[in-house]
């Protein structure tokens, strides 16, 4: 009996290998955090002062207003129990989407705080823009909100995948393997202890 829970956990080890490695260096990556300042960097739209007063009146299915002046003039931010709208503050209109030139305008003022990291604009497709240090930038026009994603990001990203055995494109797999991973080390750690209680009973 003894030498089969010897040998049962001699293979439970070496199945465990990889996954102990991984998880053991990704958890000291995690713990120590490096470049994560910029990989998960909050890029925001830049807010400037308001040129002139504005009167707006709110109809009453907004729950949330909010009047912001950026590089590119005023916007109106509505939040309503059913969407989000960004508006024209004078004509309470939806207000339409940048041009290319002034999707360019917008995003090198928000780079302008952290020029290092996002360089030039190299391409634009859409409200999708790449840099030329590799940064995708997109902007949320109804919110008025931008996001960045790096090579630095991607890779913090696949290090994430590596130590919760995400290791498919199959969520009902890895769950799988993230449940035998544990029921693994649990019995690794029973049969630990049982040899090692044993000889001493």
């Amino acid at each position: 009996m003894e030498m089969k829970s010897r040998k049962l956990h001699k293979i439970i080890g070496l199945t465990l290998v990889l996954p102990m490695l991984g998880w053991t260096l990704t958890g000291l990556v995690f713990f120590i955090k490096p470049g994560y300042q910029g990989a998960y960097e909050q890029l925001s739209v830049k807010h400037h002062p308001l040129s002139q007063g504005l009167n707006v009146t709110p109809k009453q299915s907004w729950q949330e207003v909010r009047l912001v002046n950026t590089i590119l003039g005023a916007h109106l931010l509505v939040k309503s129990s059913h969407k989000v709208e960004h508006l024209d503050p004078v004509s309470l209109l939806d207000k339409p989407a940048p041009t290319n030139l002034q999707f360019k305008a917008l995003l090198n003022d928000a780079f302008s705080d952290n020029k290092a990291r996002y360089g030039d604009i190299v391409h634009v497709d859409g409200l999708s823009a790449q840099t030329s240090t590799g940064v995708k930038v997109t902007l949320d026009w109804h919110s008025l909100t931008l996001s960045q994603t790096g090579q630095d990001t991607e890779l913090i990203n696949l290090l994430y995948q590596v130590h919760y055995l995400q290791w498919t494109p199959f969520k009902g797999i890895n769950q799988v393997l993230g449940i035998f991973g544990l029921l693994l080390l649990i019995s690794l750690t029973v049969l630990g202890v049982r040899l090692y209680i044993k000889p001493r009973s």
